[in-house]
Order: C-alpha cells, then structure tokens, then sequence
C-alpha cells in the first residue's frame, strides 16, 4: 500500500467517527441493495453506491465551482463541480443535493433541477480510493453570493467555458468531474441555452 494510501486511510478513519458514515450502495439500475460505511465502499476495487453532482450557475451563466478543502481525506485541493456528495440510505437524491450544497456553501440554491444521471468507476492515483458510483446530476442557478464552510471548501470560482478550459489546462480536477460535466451538458444547455455551454 502507497504512503498516500495509508495516509488518506489513516486521515478518513479518523474523520469517520461515531456514528458512523453509511452509503446507499445499488445495482447497476439503481436500485437499492444494501449499505456500507463510506470508506469501505472507496476502497479498491470499490463498490457501487448511490451519489449526486450539483452545477450552479450565476444569473449570466457563469459555473460555479469550488476547490475541496485541503483537510479532506478524499481528493483534497482539486478543483470539482459546485457540489458533490452521498445522500444519507432513504434519503432522496435531490434532497441530498439540496441539502449538502446549502452546508458547504451557505444559501440554497434558487433553483436546482434534476438532469440524468451517469454511472462511473474512477480510480484515484493520488489517494488510491475508488470513486464506483451511480450519481445523480442536478442543475441549477446558485444565490448571488456563497459563504463556504472553509472545512469543505477551500474556494469558489465562476468561470465561463472558456475560462473552464484555462482551468482545467492548468489545475488538477477530480477524477469524476469530466464525466460528471459530460453527462450533466444537455441540462446545462436546456437551462442556459445562450451561455455557450
């Protein structure tokens, strides 16, 4: 096992205490058949569990994303979509979504609606976790201003496409975002249909 793997282990065993963290893990349609303790279903060769992707944008169709924390124990420092995360077992995807976002950033967003969802299975090199997910994706428009929770993310940005590309030429992304942004663009494109997206 890596230094980075024990230590990404050693930061999340930590993180993880009582109770303790539990995904929804489901079958490749989606549905339901069990749950596991959030580290154990990130661990190679990983198990498919139930996740959501949100994408704000501002009123002129700029994206906004967030850089994860540095403290995270799962893909720290690396740029991603606005919001990410598991909803609780039972709990519904779009009141996950809705729910994590006002956590990490503050206010609600003003408007968030669903658009599709994608399946995935990304390996990590950095941490050696395994991101296998069914992931839900919503869209929507964010507040005017955020207020992040500095032990979820370490910034924000609104970029435009072209600003998107700079970015991503330049920082490090999770693993999951390309897809994530591939799978969520028909919606993007239904909802700003003169931002360039």
């Amino acid at each position: 096992m890596s230094t980075s793997t024990s230590s990404a282990i050693a930061q999340a065993e930590t993180a993880l205490t009582a109770p303790e963290i539990l995904l929804e893990l489901v079958d490749e349609q989606g549905r339901t058949i069990g749950t596991a303790e959030k580290l154990s279903a990130h661990l190679a060769p990983g198990q498919l569990h139930r996740a959501f992707s949100v994408f704000l944008f501002d009123t002129g169709g700029r994206m906004l994303l967030q850089q994860r924390a540095l403290g995270k124990y799962h893909s720290p420092g690396v740029w991603s979509n606005t919001c990410c995360g598991h909803p609780y077992p039972g709990e519904a995807p779009f009141a996950a979504a809705a729910r994590r976002t006002a956590e990490e950033l503050g206010p609600a967003p003003v408007r968030l609606q669903a658009a599709g969802t994608v399946t995935y299975h990304h390996p990590d090199e950095a941490t050696g976790l395994v991101e296998k997910e069914y992931n839900h994706l919503f869209v929507g428009i964010a507040e005017a201003e955020q207020d992040p929770d500095p032990d979820e993310v370490a910034a924000v940005r609104l970029v435009t496409p072209a600003e998107l590309a700079e970015l991503r030429g330049a920082k490090p992304f999770s693993v999951w975002f390309g897809t994530v942004l591939d799978a969520a663009l028909p919606a993007v494109r239904e909802l700003l249909p003169d931002a360039g997206w």
